[in-house]
């Protein structure tokens, strides 16, 4: 599998195209909505995959060992084998949460998903799902709900960085909100679904398992094609997910075994190589944008319709470092801006970072993919190598500044 040609340069072992799931061609229309390549660093040991041997708890709610299995003790519905899942109780109660998008404007058009975040018609969904929706005298989003009602909707905010978008229903009627979970409570493993409007096939529900945490996917162009003329690059610290996910699904939730909305489907794997108008479906891989990044961002937009950033202050690039015996991966500081958070905590020129907060730093895409996931003002913590030793420092993310 190959890198997208228009995307950045791959950081680290292993890269793969990368298309996003919702631009499904209407009608044989041009391609406002064709597929996007993407571009996505899958470095090693992103997620720690460790092995959780997963039984029924006893009757107290607590855990056991049985053999040489590793317990763990959390809610069933959530964590058990899929098995135990009603999952028909979790579609019911998901659906009427989740809507089908439809933008045209002039000759194009094309389809995607979206998940209702409350009773005021607020609905999140991609970026790249409504790109081209605000512009021109013909444009215009419309939205379905579960049974079958349409509504034209006005976007009330996109974020190309992130890939995300708030939308609201102009004529709101009785709307039933998704419930929102926790990302950061998810495990290797656990059982989900995805639900959304895959090739047009609204209402549909697909189940899986969290297949990775953490992993750094980068997209470009994630206005779509046609007359589109951004060429925003997006960069996620994904979920990536066995649950099917193909074009249309972009914007649509992936919740847990509960029916609380963890993530919002925003990509796909594609075995495709070239820069052509196919794009490929479901082969097991798909991505989703974590649940805290959808709700920092999307409260932005509804609050103030644009979202800010964090901001480290640094410029990296790829580099091996030797850490005891071992050799590791990192993002390099090749240089740090003045005033900024970085400079402030220290950091210099030829420092290796190895890991934020305890998640490891293998590229530079995986540096940008967790800062981008962390709301201004916040501290992280940043462990690098400098001159052959291992030290931690404490930064305060600054904002980037608003594009102009």
């Amino acid at each position: 599998m190959n890198a997208h040609p228009g995307g950045p340069a791959a950081q680290g072992p292993a890269a793969s195209a990368f298309s996003t799931t919702d631009q499904e061609k209407a009608k044989s229309r041009k391609g406002l909505f064709a597929a996007v390549g993407a571009t996505a660093v899958l470095a090693a040991a992103l997620a720690s995959a460790g092995t959780y041997g997963v039984v029924k708890a006893g009757d107290d709610g607590t855990g056991y060992t049985s053999g040489n299995s590793t317990v763990i003790k959390a809610d069933p519905k959530d964590f058990a084998d899929a098995g135990t899942v009603n999952w028909s109780a979790t579609a019911a109660k998901v659906n009427p949460s989740v809507v089908s998008i439809s933008v045209r404007s002039g000759d194009n058009g094309g389809q995607g998903s979206g998940v209702i975040l409350d009773k005021q018609g607020n609905i999140v969904t991609n970026n790249h799902v409504v790109a081209g929706g605000d512009r021109g005298d013909d444009a215009e989003v419309q939205v379905t709900l579960h049974n079958n009602r349409t509504y034209k909707a006005d976007i009330v905010g996109t974020d190309p960085s992130t890939d995300l978008a708030v939308i609201r229903i102009k004529d709101v009627p009785s709307l039933t909100p998704v419930e929102i979970g926790d990302d950061k409570k998810l495990v290797v493993g656990q059982p989900v679904m995805a639900v959304g409007n895959p090739l047009g096939l609204a209402g549909t529900v697909t189940t899986g398992i969290v297949s990775a945490m953490n992993r750094p996917v980068t997209t470009s162009g994630g206005n779509s094609g046609g007359s589109s003329t951004s060429n925003d690059t997006v960069v996620t610290n994904a979920i990536q997910t066995s649950a099917a996910i193909n074009p249309g699904n972009s914007g649509g939730a992936l919740v847990d075994g509960s029916g609380r909305l963890i993530g919002i489907n925003s990509s796909i794997a594609s075995l495709s190589s070239g820069g052509g108008s196919g794009q490929s479906g479901n082969i097991g891989i798909g991505f989703a944008i974590p649940m805290s990044v959808v709700k920092n961002i999307s409260d932005q937009l509804i609050d103030k319709g644009e979202a800010e950033h964090a901001l480290l202050g640094i410029s990296t690039q790829p580099t091996e470092v030797s850490n005891g015996k071992a050799t590791l991966t990192a993002a390099k500081v090749s240089s740090v801006s003045k005033g900024s958070g970085a400079e402030k905590a220290g950091l210099r020129e030829n420092d290796a970072i190895i890991e934020l907060d305890g998640q490891p730093i293998t590229s530079a895409n995986a540096l940008v993919a967790q800062v981008r996931s962390r709301t201004v003002g916040s501290t992280v913590k940043l462990t690098i190598i400098r001159d052959g030793k291992q030290q931690n420092v404490q930064v305060t993310l600054g904002a980037q500044p608003a594009k102009k």
